[in-house]
């Protein structure tokens, strides 16, 4: 059985390094909100907990959700710990399999161009 394969019901499936699908990992980090817990977990590995998104009245399906595709995606890794989870970003992984695309888009969405344009008079 490889590191890969679930083997007990609190373990999710991770895809291998080899496995990262680039569309997959561009469609995972185009959501605000998924890039949201992406930004907090580049200080460090995150309880499931202590992740949180600015909008709070988000139900905890929809932070789940969010966890699951960029999981699925490749870009989180989700263990569990005692009785919670935690978050790491798989950086080492996509900057092997796509050089410099985490960076790239990390810096883009900390810039003040990706923030939102309010319009005159808005």
């Amino acid at each position: 059985m490889n590191d890969q394969t679930v083997s007990s019901p609190l373990e999710l499936h991770h895809p291998a390094r080899e496995e990262l699908v680039l569309a997959q990992v561009l469609f995972a980090l185009s959501d605000p909100g998924r890039l949201e817990i992406v930004l907090q977990l580049t200080e460090g590995p995150l309880e499931m907990a202590h992740c949180q998104l600015h909008d709070p009245s988000l139900p905890k399906s929809t932070k789940s959700h969010l966890m699951k595709v960029l999981r699925e995606a490749g870009v989180i890794r989700n263990e569990p710990r005692g009785r919670g989870r935690v978050l790491s970003l798989r950086r080492d992984d996509l900057d092997h399999r796509f050089p410099g695309l985490l960076d790239a888009i990390l810096k883009a969405s900390s810039s003040p161009e990706a923030s939102p344009r309010r319009l005159p008079g808005a």
